[in-house]
């Protein structure tokens, strides 16, 4: 065959290959990344010269495609694909070392190589900043959510409070005065459920932030101690165990006592209620300068990552009716962020979860 025309053929499937290349990039569903990396390969292997014994093998941190035969012996061209400018993988195109060396790849072949490694680069950044935007959009409209809602629950808080205390006033007020012991039984549990109904408004409170925080330096080791001590007894009867590990005593933390210890004890609570008997509650305080780090692992089930983004709402709950308001989480969402800390939660190794608490110095 005429070199010209054998150049010029060459030339026209390299061309074609980043018609396609672009085209498939172009129309890339970012769900579907490693289906678009596939259709990339076979438009590479068609470019190069020995075609029906090129191998190509695309790997990145999303996914990792090959065809071709697979190769034990091989001679190979690489580069590198960046995402902004930072490594993420590479493109490689093998051939059978029995048959081929490297000087069997064409300058033309590398070039085409390099510009197909910048593509996908490209379209993996595309792919990147779509995915942070959803993020910031959902974060954005959570906040939203929790603004408008935290409005509401203030005013049906402050409602509720002055009912609930003439209520529970009355109630004693009858008590006293009534001495058959059927009415006191009834009074009783009239009171108790005014009483069970205004621990719900403090909570709506706290959510709202409407209790007046009195923030000062406090050492967090006998709060852990405090928060622990209280629920001993659940966990005795529960037959799970609390080990507090806390890297230096003398911890300090600007916060709000009373909340810091509502927090605390809520976390816990939830991981006590999902712990299995003879698990073990373990809850880690660390201090660095970025700030303070208190972890809660349990050995539960886990939270299903479906979920994540509904843990923090008010009034939502996977625990059966009448075991929680739902408002245990909210309230410690609320609390934190007042105390301009973050708190996260991921998988505990080999089940179960963690709390991440974090709090600036």
């Amino acid at each position: 065959m005429n070199s010209i025309e054998y150049t010029l053929r060459e030339r026209l499937k390299e061309l074609t290959c980043m018609y396609e290349v672009t085209s498939i990039i172009v129309n890339s569903d970012f769900e579907k990344l490693e289906l678009s990396l596939k259709s990339i390969a076979f438009c590479l292997k068609k470019a190069f010269q020995h075609e029906s014994e090129a191998g190509v093998h695309i790997s990145c941190s999303e996914t990792t495609v090959a065809i071709g035969e697979p190769l034990t012996d091989y001679v190979r061209i690489n580069a590198p694909i960046k995402v902004f400018n930072e490594p993420n993988g590479c493109i490689e195109i093998r051939y059978p070392s029995r048959s081929y060396t490297d000087k069997d790849f064409l300058e033309e072949e590398i070039k085409l190589l390099s510009n197909v490694c910048l593509e996908i680069g490209n379209l993996i950044e595309r792919k990147q900043i779509r995915e942070k935007e959803e993020l910031i959009r959902k974060q954005m409209e959570r906040n939203d959510r929790l603004n408008i809602l935290g409005e509401i629950t203030a005013g049906i808080a402050h409602e509720l409070n002055t009912p609930l205390t003439s209520i529970i006033g009355f109630t004693e007020l009858l008590d006293e005065q009534i001495k058959d012991e059927l009415v006191q039984s009834d009074l009783s549990k009239i009171k108790e459920n005014a009483l069970f109904c205004r621990e719900i408004v403090k909570k709506l409170m706290f959510f709202a932030c409407e209790v007046p925080q009195q923030i000062q330096e406090i050492l967090l080791n006998p709060v852990l101690q405090n928060v622990l001590n209280l629920l001993s007894p659940a966990f005795k009867k529960k037959d799970v165990t609390a080990n507090l590990i806390i890297e230096q005593t003398n911890i300090g933390i600007k916060a709000d006592e009373i909340q810091l210890t509502q927090v605390l004890f809520n976390i816990i609570m939830n991981a006590l209620y999902y712990s299995p008997s003879k698990a073990t509650i373990e809850v880690q305080a660390s201090k660095d300068q970025k700030g303070i780090v208190i972890l809660i692992k349990d050995q539960g089930p886990g939270i299903d990552q479906a979920l994540s983004d509904k843990v923090y709402e008010p009034f939502y709950t996977t625990k059966p009716v009448g075991d929680g308001s739902g408002l245990g989480l909210s309230v410690v969402h609320g609390i934190m962020s007042s105390h301009k800390g973050s708190i996260s939660f991921y998988p505990n190794a080999p089940h179960g979860t963690v709390f991440e608490l974090c709090f600036p110095n």
